[in-house]
């Protein structure tokens, strides 16, 4: 029997294997601590459909804190401060301190709010996808009363499918229909082939939904945004959807990170400096490969950190991650409608969403079974 102690911080993608499989741990004698924010794991892939009402919280969320406990780990509801490798200690904004032998990190990522001024009032970000909820329960109170207009400011998928679930989220509940503006800085969905640019913009044209593609904005006040130009924009409600940075907890505890400030891990998803920890998510910076921040990584390191987990405490050899090729792009434009891409394959319309919410479902069936 052994008493090391493996820690995990954050109960998300690249974690799920780890913890439906706790009690391997356990039976081989080790400690297991999770820590997270809240006692649930939301499935990013599935926000915007249950901003748009198309999901339930529950359809969208596994149980952290009972799938641990339930197999004898311990579940701290906390969130790390500062991770202090030569000591091998956690520093938790509780105050309190823990040890660890082997630290494995899905810590995430956040929205920077880098340009927000003043009151953060009807100002909501796309992350935690938890936001969302308590965007949903504003927005329905707002278009309750009338028409609003709903600034969304980012030039990605997020943006869109924010917005195109906000369309549908104001149809099923018979509400007030917003104005709906995205302010894309310069061409929206930049990094994606023009085909998926095309189908994106004639979907939200369909809707009535606007795309600013000429300006950046500058600053973000309550109820209004300067752009660079210096053209102001009266808004009711203000969606920050730019893109994802992965946890601030590493450069602040002085450990290697990559130029996005992700921890900075090997070919075995181990920190470069510092072989007993790990990671996984969007909150690595894979040194071999830098990776998109989308899902389908995550799952893929699935069982790259199952295995090195348990070989790293057992002494034994370690699994390289191969990122694999391509992969599947659906995104959820709202009205039961997608886009698709799969390398060559591109197309948009409601068989794409099917595909998805099949997909989305399958995978959420998977790993709340275990609870």
């Amino acid at each position: 029997m052994t008493n090391k102690n493996l820690v995990l911080i954050g109960g998300g993608h690249a974690h799920m294997e780890v913890l439906a499989n706790l009690k391997l741990f356990k039976e081989k004698g080790f400690e297991v601590t999770v820590i997270g924010p809240s006692e649930y794991h939301y499935y990013s892939g599935m926000g915007p459909g249950m901003l748009g009402m198309t999901y339930t919280p529950d359809d969208i969320r596994f149980a952290t804190r009972h799938v641990v406990e339930k197999q004898g780990g311990r579940f701290v509801l906390d969130s790390v401060r500062r991770i202090a490798p030569l000591t091998r200690e956690l520093q938790l904004a509780s105050g309190n301190t823990l040890p660890y032998d082997v630290l494995s990190c899905n810590a995430g990522s956040y929205v920077p709010k880098t340009n927000v001024s003043q009151s953060d009032a009807d100002i909501y970000s796309v992350k935690p996808i938890e936001t969302l909820l308590a965007a949903q329960k504003r927005l329905i109170e707002l278009l309750s009363e009338k028409k609003i207009t709903v600034g969304i400011i980012g030039g990605g998928p997020s943006s869109a499918e924010i917005a195109g679930n906000i369309w549908q989220l104001a149809h099923k509940k018979n509400l007030h229909m917003p104005r709906i503006k995205i302010f894309s800085g310069r061409r929206f969905m930049q990094r994606f082939p023009e085909k998926i640019q095309k189908l994106a913009l004639h979907f939200l044209k369909e809707r009535g939904i606007e795309v600013s593609e000429d300006d950046y904005v500058k600053e973000i006040k309550a109820k209004s945004i300067v752009m660079d130009s210096g053209h102001k924009h009266d808004l009711d409600f203000i969606f920050l959807a730019l893109g994802v940075k992965p946890s601030p907890i590493f450069s602040e505890s002085g450990l290697p990170t990559g130029p996005d400030g992700g921890l900075l891990v090997n070919q075995f998803l181990q920190c470069t400096e510092h072989p007993e920890i790990f990671g996984g998510g969007d909150c690595i910076y894979f040194q071999d490969h830098p990776l998109n921040k989308v899902g389908v990584y995550a799952v893929r390191q699935n069982p790259i950190l199952l295995h090195n987990l348990m070989a790293s405490l057992e002494g034994k050899a370690l699994w390289p991650f191969d990122p694999g090729g391509d992969y599947l792009l659906i995104f959820n434009m709202g009205g039961g409608e997608g886009i698709l891409n799969k390398s060559w394959l591109t197309f948009g319309g409601k068989t794409a969403f099917f595909i998805k919410d099949y997909i989305d479902r399958k995978f959420m069936r998977k790993y709340q079974a275990i609870e």
